[in-house]
């Protein structure tokens, strides 16, 4: 949730959604690990992606966190104005 919350208060994303609880499986340093984890689907503008990315860096417990982006192929115009809107 601190992720979550850091990332709308300084613009970097205009929302914010947490998937808690997550069941992870991936290798670490030559090992299978598991663990619980949360996702967060951010979204925001392209132009922000390098100021969020910074950003979680500074905060996130891993090392190596999952920081991605996806790309949006089609989506409600109004939606992707109001995006554009909250990380400007």
């Amino acid at each position: 949730m601190r992720i979550a919350d850091m990332i709308i208060k300084k613009r970097l994303a205009a929302c914010a959604s947490i998937m808690p609880n997550i069941e992870s499986r991936f290798r670490w340093k030559g090992r299978v690990v598991k663990a619980k984890e949360s996702l967060i689907i951010a979204k925001t503008s392209p132009g922000k992606f390098a100021s969020l990315e910074r950003e979680v860096k500074k905060i996130h417990s891993y090392e190596v966190p999952e920081i991605i982006a996806m790309p949006i192929t089609a989506g409600s115009g109004s939606y992707l104005e109001w995006i554009d809107k909250n990380t400007n």
